[in-house]
């Protein structure tokens, strides 16, 4: 009968925490939508005030939504198609400023795909990656604070390890790896880290 209330909620990105450079850049924002004259200054002070009393990315956005041109920074869309990254002998590498979908998969026969979440924009609580190696290599690096769960991993004469295993941060995201690797290598890692 209770089956249902045990559902896990669908994680809503507005609900994301905040941080002090977070307001800050919004204050930014305010005091640029007053120069160009769309706020006037009691407007500028009650958002303010606002702003410096938000917690959630969604009372940030809220203070900005009617201010055309004006758009936060750290809240990218989230991005709902999958994302595929395939090779055969090549290298292929996800890196940089990218924003991450909910699902990821990385096909490699001989060569070597890299997955760099260190500077990525996730609005995502619960990431899933599908990992498929034959006997090339595929590394992934994730952020301190994020967990990384190893769902479902096979090998045949390879090697699967996950050693980003710092204490993890609950306000960071999961990431879920479902794994096969034949004589290949599969990795999961921090920056900087072996």
């Amino acid at each position: 009968m209770g089956e249902n209330q045990l559902e896990p909620q669908p994680f809503d990105p507005k609900n994301l925490r905040v941080s002090d450079a977070d307001r800050e850049h919004v204050l930014g924002l305010l005091q640029k939508a007053v120069g160009q004259g769309m706020l006037s200054l009691d407007e500028f002070t009650k958002r303010t005030d606002r702003a410096l009393a938000s917690s959630t990315r969604g009372e940030l956005n809220s203070l900005l939504i009617d201010l055309p041109g004006l758009v936060h920074a750290d809240v990218a869309p989230v991005r709902e198609e999958p994302l595929l990254l395939r090779t055969g002998a090549g290298t292929v590498k996800q890196k940089g400023e990218w924003t991450v979908p909910g699902t990821i998969t990385a096909q490699c026969t001989m060569g070597t795909i890299h997955i760099d979440f260190t500077r990525a924009r996730c609005a995502h609580k619960n990431v899933t990656l599908h990992a498929t190696c034959g006997s090339g290599n595929i590394v992934v690096i994730v952020p301190r604070g994020w967990l990384v769960r190893m769902e479902s991993v096979s090998t045949g004469m390879g090697n699967a390890v996950n050693k980003a295993t710092d204490p993890a941060d609950p306000a960071m995201p999961v990431l879920h790896v479902h794994a096969k690797v034949g004589m290949g290598n599969f990795k999961v890692k921090h920056p900087w880290g072996r």
